[in-house]
């Protein structure tokens, strides 16, 4: 007798709920995750305070996504089957209050901010049961990103990685004017303000280098800045998500910060230098420290040494006495080698949003 094949499970329909801080981080990582939901044939209401970055950022929508403008009071919506709350940003209570009088109460989660910490495969899956206010009665579900299988993993679409090895590295470059001249080496940056972009044009003067400089603070410090005679910057318009990670991907080193671009340069698998989200009390520095010590496990020390160097005279955390920035670029080949070898340990890891799907399975 044959075997039956399993059917897949019924499409449900999602509520992500978002605010938009102050640089569309929070947008880009909760856009991606609702546009794979809808990919995979969920429906998906995304709720945005502010949805206009999303002109460029998604100037392409899957059909199954609906934007919903995050107003108050709220849209009178009923819940769907799954509620997101992204990083704990608190639905309106009449929403939640329909979600409790619901006949079937929707699997309600709490996603929140990646980080390489202990705690978070602690924290993971962990329940907060409401006993007041307009949820009592329901189960809050904490879900944390993360770089070890005992998380909840990092968004990755299906074909992303095809994806990447597939693009036209040259043609995608010529859309949009970007002309590398001879032997020159493309550097992309995308970073908060930030005191020691003004020593990288000198850090980069050791090759022919192209700096592709987007929107906001990067192009407008770097606009004040003499160049060197070797180096040269493009001001880059505003992207797509699939094109910043195809220019990621056609970069020999990007510069990025926050969570959403800091997770698109490890899949991109080029070497990058990240600008943590700085924090008043300094806990970036721990946040930092945490996630080289996984990213560099097992490195060469030469390389662990220089990318730590980067990494910390970027954030501002260098040892007092010590330059803002390395001044060379040494190894940059054993990096390249460090960056896949990263990529491929992080891909062995099951994808966030294939885990959602099972832990939201399992809780209805």
């Amino acid at each position: 007798m044959p075997d039956l094949a399993t059917p897949a499970p019924p499409p449900l329909r999602w509520d992500i709920f978002c605010r938009v801080i102050d640089n569309h981080g929070d947008l880009g990582v909760c856009w991606r995750l609702a546009a794979d939901l809808a990919e995979r044939g969920h429906q998906v209401r995304l709720w945005l305070d502010d949805a206009r970055a999303l002109a460029w950022v998604a100037p392409v929508r899957p059909a199954g996504v609906e934007v919903v403008a995050w107003s108050d009071p709220a849209p009178d919506h009923a819940p769907g089957d799954v509620v997101i709350e992204a990083f704990g940003c608190n639905p309106h209570d009449s929403f939640l209050a329909r979600m409790a009088a619901a006949a079937k109460a929707p699997v309600w989660v709490n996603l929140e901010y990646l980080s390489a910490e202990d705690y978070v495969a602690h924290s993971h899956r962990l329940a907060s049961p409401q006993w007041h206010g307009p949820a009592q009665g329901l189960t809050k579900w904490f879900f944390f990103p993360g770089f070890t299988p005992d998380t909840g993993g990092l968004l990755r679409e299906p074909d992303l990685l095809q994806r990447l090895a597939e693009v036209d590295a040259d043609s995608f470059l010529a859309r949009l004017d970007i002309t590398p001249q001879p032997g020159e080496r493309l550097v992309s940056v995308f970073c908060y303000a930030n005191a020691a972009l003004a020593e990288l044009p000198a850090c980069l003067a050791d090759a022919p280098t192209l700096i592709l400089a987007t929107p906001g603070t990067a192009t407008e410090q770097l606009a004040a800045l003499p160049m060197p005679r070797k180096v040269r910057v493009q001001a880059l318009p505003w992207l797509s998500q699939p094109d910043y990670d195809h220019l990621l991907r056609a970069c020999a080193l990007n510069f990025v910060r926050g969570e959403d671009s800091f997770v698109r340069a490890q899949w991109a698998a080029k070497p990058f230098v990240w600008q943590i989200y700085p924090q008043h009390d300094g806990v970036h520095a721990g946040k930092l420290d945490a996630f080289l010590q996984r990213h560099l496990a097992g490195a060469d020390p030469a390389l662990s040494q220089q990318v730590q160097a980067w990494m910390l005279a970027w954030n501002g955390l260098a040892a007092r006495g010590q330059p803002a920035l390395p001044m060379c670029l040494a190894g940059l080949d054993s990096w390249q080698d460090h960056a896949l070898v990263w990529r491929d340990h992080l891909h062995s890891q099951r994808d966030l949003t294939s885990q959602l799907l099972d832990f939201v399975s399992e809780k209805r």
